[in-house]
């Protein structure tokens, strides 16, 4: 199994920045792709954003263009910068690892708030 941890949620202005940060332990080598979620109340939860250990990267249509996940191999994190930043993207940020069988490896945590308000 693995164990995840989110960081780097806050308040944020429209048209702000922010990067979230998930850092991994445990069973590591089990990891095919790391990925960002996000679950406002009354809603699934929705992929955001995932990463592949050969560097692919897919982005929900809703944030294509402003968030750029990546990952630092050498902290065993992956991160989330967030750009240009709406309101709609305020909700709780999760992050878990997925298998080459996209089965999830990590629990859901408490994951980070995001706020986008002015």
């Amino acid at each position: 199994q693995v164990q995840l941890m989110e960081s780097g949620g806050g308040l944020v202005q429209p048209g702000g920045s922010l990067r979230l940060s998930c850092a991994a332990s445990g069973n590591i080598f089990s990891i095919y792709a790391s990925a960002w979620y996000r679950q406002t109340p009354g809603k699934q939860r929705e992929l955001v954003a995932y990463i592949t250990s050969g560097d692919s990267t897919n982005y929900a249509d809703s944030v294509k263009g402003r968030f750029t996940i990546s990952r630092d191999n050498a902290k065993d994190t992956v991160y989330l910068q967030m750009n240009s930043l709406k309101p709609e993207d305020t909700a709780v940020y999760y992050c878990n690892a997925m298998s080459r069988d996209l089965r999830l490896l990590g629990s859901w945590g408490q994951g980070t708030q995001v706020t986008v308000s002015s």
